[in-house]
């Protein structure tokens, strides 16, 4: 098999959800809790990604949200097991920085894509537009050998 046939397997979905949730403490919790059971009916491993989910879904509440606005989340599984998380938020002017800083020992906060790095093989932002306002995607890619802690 070529490169080009590999990396075109390894982006192939065999598997995808999507759905749009409120922009709450409880619309976060809920994005974990969809994970843990979308990622059981596809009978793959589950820890890892609801972890990232977790962090995500939390930053779209407290830094994406935009009053009457939703989230939304997408997990795709690539024929080459690789799981791709997507959190998009209405709030495309606050994108997180490409590396995270360490907050200081007694910070309360700040962690969550530092755990994000540690745990995705790759993450990244992009930048787009749903239809009539501006958005941000963050993603992040967890490889096969990576989906249980």
């Amino acid at each position: 098999m070529n490169q080009e046939t590999t990396r075109a397997q390894a982006l192939t979905p065999t598997h995808q959800f999507t759905i749009l949730l409120s922009a709450t403490r409880r619309g976060a919790r809920l994005a974990r809790l969809l994970t843990r059971e979308q990622l059981h009916s596809w009978e793959h491993p589950s820890e890892t990604a609801e972890q990232i989910v977790a962090e995500l879904a939390n930053n779209a509440v407290l830094h994406g949200h935009v009053p009457g606005r939703s989230f939304r989340l997408a997990l795709t599984l690539s024929a080459a097991n690789t799981l791709r998380i997507e959190v998009t938020d209405a709030r495309a002017d606050r994108s997180p920085p490409l590396h995270p800083r360490h907050p200081s020992p007694a910070a309360e906060s700040g962690r969550g894509l530092l755990l994000v790095e540690a745990l995705a093989a790759r993450w990244g932002t992009d930048l787009g537009a749903l239809p009539l306002s501006p958005c941000k995607t963050i993603w992040a890619e967890v490889d096969a050998p990576q989906l249980t802690l």
